[in-house]
């Protein structure tokens, strides 16, 4: 056994302080645990990483650091997948703060029990590791030693598990929420968002201590994701400090696989990708032929600048004077009557024209009472005269419907009111308009407002707000559906005989008739 001299002695002593003071040199101080040894889920010993630690490895441990010493309150972390951020956020750096910090209780959070267990066993490797005990002088608890469960001899302690999992019964210094949504299917459903924002606000914010700390780990599946909900509507991927949503400030780390701004938080430039010392170029070439996959999971933008269920090449663009002179006008609406709030009542002005082509030429949208949702929408049917006004039928129009019907009598506001029956699935109500602009047959407004519904069309259906795309495309559906106040317009047969005749008699233009909504004519 070789001698252990005054020198080597002081080295060590100097590792270890270092390792306490600095999560950086922690992680540098000890075996990382990488793959399991085994395919046995229940697997508890993990092999060393492969790598080293790289440059956005050590600018998120610096950040994470700065979380759990106070100094900065909470993080969102945006990375791709394999880019380590949970190793890093959710094994090594809970096991620092644990060992720094006698009787830190940390909650962990995934989409999945399994998934949450996994990252428990992984820190609890480390803290059984002799490397550890040397460091923090503590060592794990033999009565809590579950993978989802366990505590330290210093009174610290790791919870984990599922998101929808109901954590209670524990309070947290630290709560982790690492990877919230599951796959595609998890992020596109309306329920499960709700759900997951639900139990991040009921069941785990609730568990925080005063003055506790937050992480989210993840990459990007939608806007309405978990961070999506939080993060300000205009948000485009800067990193840094970010006033949200939800009233708070976060720290944002945005690391796209491949640099798309010149204030990249790495220094890299344009074009550069992420970890190349482990990345390849080739690795990431065979996703950006998903450009939903490589927009979101890679680059964390939930939907392409193209759009996916819409491209925004799709769209035609017109100036005011631009609009055709024979269109005939229908309105449409989005009422928001969500008692909890937060979505747009929208109103939209629709004109189609001979040749069946739907030209958005007026647009009103606001978070508002309902006084004021109604007058704008008297007021578009003052100004343009549409031959019916569209919305969704059941809850909505037992809400809405006998304001508007009060409204339009006290104003003397005349226009059809027509329901349609509610269609659950967003994406299929909007199947018309996706056909329609697929065709070209859909002109937009430039504009503010034509600016930003296109933004809503091009991040349907995962982007954080679809109201306008709601309204436009409950419009479409209508037509699509040869609805009775749009059949007659749209589907207009040759005049017939008895038309030519009342025509003649009277003096009434032939195209004029075709419009009429009774579809007979009465020539006694």
């Amino acid at each position: 056994m070789a001698k252990i001299t005054p020198q080597m002695a002081a080295r060590e002593l100097l590792r270890r302080d270092r390792a306490k003071e600095s999560l950086l040199d922690f992680a540098k101080a000890i075996d990382i645990p990488g793959k399991p040894v085994s395919e046995n889920e229940e697997e508890w010993l993990f092999s060393p990483v492969e790598t080293g630690l790289a440059a956005h490895h050590c600018l998120m441990l610096s950040l994470i650091e700065q979380v759990i010493l106070g100094k900065i309150p909470r993080l969102m972390l945006f990375m791709p997948p394999g880019s380590a951020k949970s190793t890093m956020a959710s094994v090594v750096a809970p096991t620092w703060a644990m060992g720094k910090f006698p009787g830190t209780p940390i909650i962990l959070a995934s989409y999945g029990s399994d998934l949450a267990k996994k990252h428990g066993r992984r820190a609890r490797q480390i803290v059984r590791s002799k490397e550890y005990t040397s460091i923090f002088g503590t060592e794990i608890s033999s009565d809590t030693a579950a993978a989802d469960e366990w505590e330290l001899k210093n009174g610290s302690s790791y919870k984990a598990g599922g998101i929808l999992s109901g954590i209670t019964g524990s309070r947290a210094k630290g709560l982790i929420i690492d990877d919230p949504v599951r796959g595609r299917e998890q992020a596109d459903s309306e329920a499960f968002q709700k759900k997951t924002w639900e139990a991040y606000q009921d069941d785990l914010r609730t568990r925080l201590v005063p003055g506790g700390w937050e992480i989210i780990v993840q990459t990007r599946w939608s806007d309405l994701d978990l961070s999506g909900r939080i993060l300000p509507e205009d948000y485009d991927g800067q990193s840094g400090p970010v006033q949200c949503r939800d009233g708070r400030e976060w720290y944002v780390l945005s690391l796209p696989a491949q640099c798309e701004r010149n204030d990249d938080p790495l220094g890299r430039k344009v074009g550069e990708y992420l970890w190349p010392e482990w990345f390849t170029a080739e690795h990431f070439d065979g996703f950006k032929g998903q450009p939903r996959t490589w927009s979101a999971l890679f680059q964390q933008r939930p939907a392409p600048e193209t759009g996916t269920f819409f491209n925004r090449q799709w769209f035609k663009r017109f100036k005011a004077h631009e609009i055709p002179k024979d269109l005939h006008n229908y309105g449409s609406s989005d009422f928001a009557v969500s008692d909890k709030g937060g979505d747009f009542t929208e109103h939209g002005m629709s004109g189609v024209c001979p040749e069946g082509d739907v030209w958005v030429h007026d647009w009103w949208y606001g978070q508002e009472t309902a006084d004021i949702w109604f007058e704008s929408m008297f007021n578009l049917i003052d100004a343009h005269l549409p031959f019916a006004w569209f919305g969704e039928g059941g809850v909505i129009r037992k809400s809405v419907e006998p304001f508007l019907v009060k409204r339009q009598l006290e104003r003397k506001s005349w226009c059809r009111l027509e329901w349609l029956n509610p269609v659950a699935d967003k994406p299929t109500r909007a199947r018309s308009l996706q056909a329609m602009a697929a065709s070209g047959k859909v002109h937009i407004l430039e504009g503010e407002w034509g600016d930003r519904l296109i933004d809503q069309l091009c991040k349907f259906p995962t982007g954080a707000n679809d109201d306008a795309v709601d309204t436009l495309a409950t419009f479409c559906m209508a037509l699509a559906q040869a609805h009775p106040a749009t059949v007659a317009f749209e589907r207009k047969p040759p005049p017939t005989q008895a038309e030519q005749d009342f025509a003649r008699i009277t003096g009434a233009d032939v195209t004029d008739l075709h419009v009429s909504t009774t579809g007979a004519i009465n020539i006694e």
